[in-house]
């Protein structure tokens, strides 16, 4: 088949929309954007590399897809809310991270450091907690007395009335 001249000419400015969208849809499939990428704490090992925009998103992902986020720094990452139910998360580097209200039912945190998370209403009944690091060498957490069922019940367990 053959065109003419004067057939492109014609049909020059749908020639150049037809051009235009095959380089977009080249450039979508060839650039993916990473936002943010997990990497373990002990190695910096990529983790996951995905292109949410929270961490709470990103983590969330690595969770849905069966990734173990074992030994994972996620120091100061903002978690709040998280569906983090059953995520394995055995030496996570957790902290001052935002757990506020996040569901970490039978989570494994063997060995995670919690030191200075937020854990206010977050859900830990049948996490591992073995090891698990809550305040750090040396120091002391001040708790008030009516403070400790709310932190009693952050970690799974419930005040029976004698």
């Amino acid at each position: 088949m053959s065109i003419t001249k004067e057939q492109v000419i014609l049909n020059l400015d749908e020639v150049k929309k037809y051009v235009s969208e095959i380089e977009e849809d080249k450039n979508k499939k060839e650039t993916k954007k990473i936002n943010i990428q997990i990497k373990n704490r002990f190695t910096g090992s990529i983790i996951l590399e995905s292109e949410k925009t929270t961490w709470k998103e990103a983590v969330e992902e690595a969770k849905a897809n069966g990734i173990s986020m074992r030994g994972a720094n996620l120091r100061v990452a903002n978690l709040y809310g998280a569906d983090l139910r059953g995520a394995n998360l055995y030496g996570a580097d957790l902290r001052e991270a935002g757990l506020r209200g996040a569901n970490l039912c039978d989570a494994d945190l063997y060995g995670a450091d919690l030191y200075g998370a937020d854990l206010y209403v977050a859900d830990l009944h049948g996490a591992e907690l073995c090891n698990a690091k809550f305040y750090g060498k040396g120091g002391t957490k001040k708790l008030k007395k009516s403070q400790l069922p709310d932190f009693l019940a952050a970690l799974g367990f419930v005040i029976e009335e004698l």
